[in-house]
């Protein structure tokens, strides 16, 4: 007996002990939970029921030289109901008026958003979608409608607001325009200058009401996005239209696979109009791909001037020498170089080669007085002085690198230099050949292609772009003027004779080059090209167009092909001069440039924030404009605009309100 309740003792006294050990586990735990792992739970269990959700900022706005928007950020706004927030009484007595204000709103009767309200409330719904992508005054006026005064905790209204990044040009200069998103590489001026454009984003706190569904704290940001800063480019939007649609034209004629036009201003190397269109599977054109920058291909003919420069640098021939076009076919290896005309030119000076595009007399001109090892370096020493080996460094990604075979290659060969000559054998891109052809016409100096002018917060200046020049001499004066002279012989009297005004003077140098030459397996194609400048005797803008894979039976040569653009957008420009309401800058000396283009900013910055008369032109442009100069906007109607509140020339102040009549 005794020793039976021994060991229910002894049992019991295990189990107690058993017992203690567990609770002293437990308090250290609850210790170590409290004190030690307290912050880490505490703040999981916090991201569980809160969160701080990004509000991007606005995008800074991209203009055009003349202060057109080109881009822009529009903020957008979704309304919800939490339906549980508001007491009874308000609920009961402000669901009606609500309901009434919402549909003369929203183009819904009042019974369908009572119905709703109701449900919602009996639901217990916290997160009822009112309405989506409205602009700031439509939010404006919906947050003062009855209940949704109260604000977030008492009327229940949640505004969710996002970013929209709109092009007023839709389509046109898309990409030259750009873009920045994210996981993609950063595209044209808006993926180059991002980190101004950008700004930074804002915070707000939300807190989880149901799976997979938040809402804002309160009516306010933690921290507030700051907006971006404005990018003021080169572009010329009225030169864009033009370059845009007589190349497209063109394209369409000629069933092209893709093409691009450039139009340069001479002097500064400002960027004035850049258009790249490609041929899309439905046989639309769109812009697929910056061409014009990142396209790097045998230019042909139009690297003609390069050669003739050299030559008559190094003087080894002057305009006046002689060749043979030798009954229009010469061969160097096996391969032929022929001239288009049949039978050659006979006996033919090194300028009227050069305007009627000789390949045997030009070809003869290199390899006659290059030849051997230390002559062909010296050749291509002289273009590397005048800088067609290397990239011009633009800001925008995606440049096209320049190939121009040196006699130290490994795979330099007899037929190398003969090709050099007549531009095969060598990669450049448009706008590198284009930079070089400015130079001509800028009298030797070679400045860089410019897109950008400034960055701008407002009216304080963040950042200036001036005029860069690469070389401020790639041939001497006398070459300048024997080339310029020759290059206006082209259209006058040579291949471009088809492009010949007595009323307007234009200069420059078709190309026509072969595609897939040399491979079975694929049917010869072309590239047309012309390169030049305008008007003649004292240039203001240089051109190139470009244009790949034209239809063989309706036209390929470049005078034909891509001629016809280049005259259409030097007249349209210069000639009929499109531009409306422009800030016209005088005639200026070279050294007086970037004065005048401060006080030409100047006057562009005073009307910047002046109503421009929006009659005919579409809502959403109408809209855009406006709420980027910071007012409000009221729409009656649908369609285009037909009046508009306050009168065009009128300044714009903060939250002004502008209703605009559509029909």
């Amino acid at each position: 007996m005794a020793t039976t309740e021994k060991s229910i003792l002894s049992r019991i006294y295990i189990v107690g002990l058993v017992l203690l050990v567990i609770a002293l586990a437990i308090i250290v735990k609850i210790i170590n939970i409290q004190f030690v792992d307290g912050d880490m739970y505490r703040a999981k269990a916090e991201q569980r029921i809160f969160k701080n959700d990004t509000i991007p900022s606005n995008r800074g706005n991209l203009y055009d030289a003349n202060g057109q928007l080109l881009a822009t950020s529009i903020s957008k706004y979704d309304i919800r109901f939490d339906a549980v927030a508001p007491n009874d009484e308000d609920f009961k007595s402000l669901v009606g008026p609500l309901s009434d204000s919402l549909a003369r709103k929203l183009n819904r009767t009042k019974s369908y958003y009572t119905k709703k309200l109701r449900a919602a409330r009996s639901n217990r719904n916290r997160y009822m979608l009112i309405a989506k992508n409205l602009d700031y005054g439509d939010y404006i006026n919906i947050k003062s409608f009855p209940l949704f005064n109260k604000g977030p905790y008492r009327g229940g209204i949640i505004v969710e607001q996002r970013v929209v990044r709109e092009h007023p040009l839709g389509k046109m200069a898309e990409r030259i325009v750009g873009y920045d998103r994210p996981g993609s590489a950063p595209v044209g001026l808006e993926g180059a200058f991002a980190p101004f454009l950008r700004g930074s984003d804002g915070v707000r706190q939300k807190q989880k009401i149901s799976q997979n569904q938040w809402k804002p704290i309160s009516g306010a940001n933690e921290i507030e996005p700051q907006d971006g800063y404005d990018v003021y480019t080169t572009i010329d939007v009225n030169m864009q239209d033009v370059a845009h649609h007589a190349l497209l034209e063109q394209l369409e004629y000629f069933e092209a696979e893709h093409g691009t036009a450039v139009v340069m201003e001479v002097a500064t190397g400002e960027i004035k109009a850049l258009s790249n269109l490609g041929r899309g599977k439905s046989g639309k054109y769109y812009e697929k791909r910056n061409y014009a920058v990142w396209e790097s291909h045998e230019p042909g003919s139009t690297f003609k001037l390069m050669s003739v420069v050299a030559a008559l640098e190094d003087k080894v021939v002057d305009t006046s020498t002689v060749f043979d076009t030798r009954g229009g076919k010469i061969s160097f290896y096996g391969r032929n170089v022929a001239d288009s005309k049949y039978g050659g030119y006979g006996k033919i000076s090194v300028a009227r080669a050069f305007e009627v595009s000789s390949n045997t007399a030009l070809v003869q001109m290199v390899t006659d007085n290059y030849r051997g090892k230390d002559n062909a370096e010296r050749y291509v020493d002289r273009l590397y002085s005048m800088g067609l080996n290397k990239k011009l460094d633009l800001p925008i990604a995606g440049e096209g690198v320049p190939m121009i075979p040196h006699p130290d290659d490994a795979n330099w060969s007899g037929i190398s230099l003969p090709w050099m000559a007549y531009g095969y054998g060598l990669k450049v891109t448009p706008l590198q050949t284009l930079t070089f052809y400015n130079a001509i016409a800028n009298n030797g100096v070679m400045v860089k292609p410019r897109l950008i002018r400034e960055v701008r917060s407002k009216d304080q200046l963040i950042e200036r772009y001036d005029r860069a020049i690469i070389n401020p001499s790639i041939c001497s004066q006398e070459t300048v003027d024997k080339v310029k002279v020759m290059m206006e012989n082209v259209v006058r009297r040579g291949t471009a004779d088809n492009l010949y005004s007595e009323s307007f003077s234009m200069a420059g140098k078709t190309g026509t080059c072969q595609l897939d030459y040399g491979r079975k397996d694929k049917e010869l194609a072309y590239i047309a090209s012309f390169s030049g400048y305008f008007p003649a005797d004292e240039p203001k803008y240089s051109c190139i167009v470009v244009i790949h894979r034209p239809k063989k039976s309706k036209g390929y040569y470049g005078n034909i092909v891509a001629g016809p653009v280049f005259k259409k957008i030097a007249q349209k420009i210069y000639a009929n001069n499109p531009m409306l309401d422009e800030v016209l800058m005088p005639e200026i000396a070279p050294d007086e440039i970037e004065k005048s283009q401060d006080n030409f900013y100047a006057q562009v910055q005073t009307t910047s924030n002046k109503i421009p008369n929006l009659k005919g032109m579409d809502a959403m442009d109408a809209v855009v404009l406006l709420e980027n100069l910071g007012a409000r906007v009221i729409l009656k109607g649908k369609g285009k605009v037909r009046d508009q509140s306050k009168a065009p020339g009128t300044r714009v102040k903060i939250n002004d309100l502008i209703t605009l009549t559509l029909s």
